[in-house]
């Protein structure tokens, strides 16, 4: 359920300008006075922390001579410090696996697969570059998968899951990704995953049924 920020950045010089960053927006002259290194250092961390989309530019400050950019951690960063996320949504599908009927919560977490496809392109090709995609998104968002193709289907297994901390308990939690997938794909999506020894995600996507021609008497 999210990433961690890598122990070379948190523990480098990156990882030091992460921190006062989070503090307050800062300029390169701010960043390098508080660090004790240079300018070309500072803005060498700032070019490397803006490509991986952790810190942004928020506008220019008056300087001395001229105007100087100010420099803002960004909304996917703060995101990659929290450790809340994890035990509060664990929690509240503890709370939602209480309070509603099974069958309810099933139909919930189907819902929040299908609104996970909000904002994505649909894929559009032949059912094999449908399947490559959803294998990258679950990737994406964590998974390690491989596509195999069997029976004229396709199947999508992972090393791991992406969702661990959740379905280790409520199992349930699968069908967002089955939904999810589905709806990526443009058909059905069957959930088969091991949870023998160690959760591993796995998917069958079955074979791609043709249009049928209607025939007009």
């Amino acid at each position: 359920m999210g990433k961690r920020l890598p122990r070379r950045i948190i523990e480098g010089p990156s990882g030091r300008i992460l921190e006062l960053l989070r503090q307050g927006h800062r300029t390169v002259d701010e960043l390098a006075s508080s660090l004790g290194v240079t300018r070309p250092a500072v803005r060498a961390q700032l070019a490397v922390l803006e490509r991986d989309g952790l810190v942004e530019r928020r506008g220019s400050r008056r300087g001395a001579s001229k105007p100087s950019q100010v420099y803002g951690i960004t909304s996917q960063a703060e995101l990659l410090f929290s450790q809340a996320y994890v035990p509060i949504l664990t929690q509240l599908l503890h709370v939602l696996a209480q309070r509603l009927p099974s069958g309810e919560f099933h139909s919930v977490m189907h819902e929040v697969g299908r609104r996970l496809m909000e904002g994505r392109s649909v894929p559009h090709g032949p059912l094999g570059d449908r399947v490559a995609g959803a294998s990258a998104l679950l990737n994406e968002l964590g998974g390690l998968s491989e596509v195999q193709q069997e029976n004229g289907g396709y199947l999508i297994h992972t090393h791991g899951c992406p969702l661990a901390a959740a379905t280790a308990n409520h199992p349930e939690v699968c069908n967002a990704l089955e939904s999810l997938l589905s709806e990526f794909v443009g058909g059905k999506v069957t959930k088969c995953c091991d949870r023998y020894d160690r959760v591993r995600c796995c998917f069958e996507v079955g074979e791609e049924v043709p249009a049928t021609t209607e025939v007009r008497h």
